[in-house]
């Protein structure tokens, strides 16, 4: 049976859609700040017509569930809200640190990740990950947190090899989270932001194993509390 998933991404800076046909994935990604309302059904539509494909004819839709901006979340869940209510679609929430992980290691091989965003008011949105033949798992939880309390030393003992920092929360923070006298990882990509192409990959893996949820479930992580209030769906 060929696997048709629709994905979208608006955590963050980049905004970023993508339609993943039997391992085969399209995408649009577009660096695009404050942007993402006015770009993101567009990119979505052309990605359908391209592949000249009815939403209808699609098996999920997935997203990138956060953490990241609070208006980019807001949008992305309520896009798909809106898409999974309408054609009855299920939904594949994926994070956006693991999404930033995936990305990491497609572009460097080293299977330990960590992900850090700047969430702004002198905090990051923060997970380590390993990657094996079984997928990602966690090294300890996805938090948002101060730079300062994070042992980025004690992090990268608990994994042998190497390790990549991926993210923007690198370039806001580099000397609080690597003080001068500590050990680096081997590579640090600054400007690695999630992508709707690596949460399609994510999702399909994720749909194949039967983890989706209804579209009333499909709602943004922030990870700070005082901002959890549900979107609004868009239609498609």
């Amino acid at each position: 049976m060929t696997v048709k998933i629709l994905a979208l991404d608006t955590a963050t800076e980049a905004c970023s859609a993508a339609l993943y046909i039997d391992g085969e994935i399209t995408s649009q990604y577009q660096l695009a700040p404050r942007e993402h309302s006015r770009l993101i059904l567009r990119m979505l539509d052309d990605l359908l017509s391209q592949a000249n494909l009815t939403v209808g004819e699609l098996d999920a839709i997935a997203f990138g569930r956060g953490p990241g901006s609070f208006m980019g979340l807001r949008i992305a869940a309520g896009v798909v809200q809106g898409i999974a209510f309408a054609h009855d679609l299920p939904v594949i929430p994926v994070s956006t640190l693991k999404a930033i992980a995936q990305r990491a290691y497609d572009e460097t091989g080293i299977s330990n990740v960590m992900s850090c965003i700047d969430a702004r008011m002198d905090e990051v949105y923060w997970a380590a990950c390993h990657h094996d033949a079984a997928g990602w798992s966690y090294i300890g939880e996805e938090c948002v947190i101060s730079p300062d309390k994070l042992d980025v030393q004690q992090i990268m003992s608990q994994r042998s090899g190497s390790w990549v920092a991926a993210g923007t929360g690198w370039t806001s923070y580099l000397e609080r989270l690597l003080p001068e006298d500590s050990s680096r990882p081997q590579v640090i990509l600054n400007d690695c932001f999630p992508s709707a192409e690596v949460i399609a990959k994510l999702a399909a893996e994720e749909f194949k194993a039967g983890n989706t949820v209804p579209a009333a479930q499909a709602i943004p992580v922030y990870l700070r509390n005082d901002v959890a209030k549900k979107p609004k769906p868009v239609a498609l």
